[in-house]
Parts: structure tokens; sequence; C-alpha cells
């Protein structure tokens, strides 16, 4: 079987300047984080639809996109692969005391059991450690400094929010997060009834920010949630195209109120529920 050493010696050859993939060749830092975000989301979607099977096909992908990071940052004397692997190595050491407390990698394992609740303090203490070796001005750190701006917005909501609950920044359970919901959602009826388009959009995200806290006080994942209603759309509609392609009938021809019923026997069916009809 090929080797790690193998790939890296293949992305060597495609961006060889003489004999390399002309496409290859034009790609930059920039150009390449498309592809990146694509392949992490193939591999999250391989998981959540238990498509195991694919799944050692999707992760090859993203490793790749590590190495071509790495071949970039090699042709500009920056780092190499080496230095990835040495970096990730050393920092989830430094951040698992409770598993290497001599720093050693291949020391025994004969340390103490930690509590889950004790590991994550503890991990959360270094990363803000590492926050503030990191930060230029240490009196003006912020508990949010290294939240990912890139990150998806509905990801980002909600590490903002745990972060802040940290401190006590944070509501003591669910039901006052929905109490917030109704409120944002009355704003969003108000600005509507204001014809004013910019406030709208600025209650939307309120409520949108609402609705990710309510979902994290009840240990869901936002993205996760979203993906799996945008998969249950999709399932629904394609439903809805086949059964007006059996009957030869444009879905434009038809009532809002025909669709919302092929709508339901669509919900009806992944449910196994039996047909009004």
């Amino acid at each position: 079987m090929y080797s790690l050493e193998d790939l890296l010696h293949l992305m060597n050859r495609l961006r060889d300047p003489q004999y390399g993939c002309p496409w290859d060749l034009k790609q930059t830092w920039a150009t390449i984080v498309p592809h990146t975000l694509e392949e992490a989301y193939e591999v999250a979607d391989a998981i959540e639809r238990g498509d195991l099977d694919h799944l050692q096909g999707e992760l090859g992908d993203l490793l790749f996109q590590v190495v071509y990071y790495s071949q970039l940052a090699r042709e500009e004397g920056r780092f190499e692969f080496a230095g990835v692997v040495d970096g990730i190595t050393r920092k989830l050491i430094r951040r698992h005391p409770h598993v290497f407390p001599t720093g050693d990698l291949y020391a025994p394992l004969d340390v103490p059991r930690l509590s889950e609740e004790q590991v994550k303090r503890r991990w959360e203490e270094i990363k803000a450690e590492e926050r503030a070796e990191k930060s230029s001005a240490p009196e003006q750190l912020s508990l949010l400094d290294d939240v990912p701006a890139a990150l998806p917005a509905l990801s980002r909501s909600a590490k903002l929010q745990k972060r802040a609950g940290q401190v006590g920044f944070d509501w003591p359970d669910a039901l006052p997060v929905l109490d917030k919901v109704r409120e944002e959602l009355d704003e969003v009826l108000e600005a509507m009834s204001e014809n004013d388009p910019e406030a709208v959009a600025d209650e939307i995200g309120d409520l949108l920010f609402s609705v990710v806290n309510l979902a994290r006080h009840l240990k869901v994942d936002p993205e996760t949630a979203l993906r799996g209603a945008n998969g249950k759309f999709e399932r629904r509609f394609r439903f809805i195209e086949q059964a007006l392609r059996d009957t030869r009938r444009p879905m434009e021809d038809c009532t809002l109120e025909e669709l919302d019923a092929l709508w339901g026997e669509a919900k009806r069916q992944e449910k196994n529920l039996p047909s009004c009809g």
C-alpha cells in the first residue's frame, strides 16, 4: 500500500514547475480554501448518512487538503508537513496532561483517571493560557479571541455563546431561552410592520442567534440540525417532483394547496402513516 511519504511525493510532483499538472500549478492558498470546506462537509455528510463504506475515501480527500497547504508552505519556505504533524502532536500532549503528565508521548499509561468535568475544565484552562501566550496585548485579551471567524455562522454562534457561558454569561436553562426566541420573533414582526428591510434583517439575525442558543441548551448541534432539516426538505421536495412526473403535470400548474397536500403525503410516507386519501 502507498504511504504518507508517497502522498507527499505525489503532491511535490503535481507542483513540479516543469512537469507538474497545469491546474495544480496555478492554485494558491485562497483558491484551495473552497475545496477544503467542501471536503470537510463531505466527511460530515458521509458520517451523518451512515455511509461508512465511502468514509475512507472522503477522509483521504480531506487529508490531501492538508498536504496541499503544506506543499504551498514548503515552496514559500514557511513550514513543511512534518512541522504540521509535530505541532499538532505537541499541542495535544500539552492539552492532555491527565494522559501525558510528564509530557512523554510514550510514557507508561499508569496515571489516575480524571472525571470528564475535570478534563473539560483543565482543557479550557490550557486553551486560555495558550490565548494569553499568543496575544500581543494580554490586558486586552478576550475569551472570544480564538473563535474562528470563518466558521459557519450557526457553529460560530454556538461557540461564542458557549465561551460566554464559561464565565456565567448564560441562561440557567432552556425555558428562558425559549421566551427570548418568542421575544425576537415579535421583534421581527414589528420590523415587518414598519416595512424596514434593514431592521428586518437585523431582527432575523437576532432570532437565529436565539434559536442557536436554544439548540445549545437542549444539547443539539445547530449546524447538524439544520443539515438534517435541509436533507428532509430535499427528500420531500423530490417526492413532490416525482409524484407530479407520474401524473405528467408541471409543478407550475399546481395550486399551493395541491403542493401542500403532496408535502403532507411525503411526511406521512416518511413516518409510515396511512394516506388520507
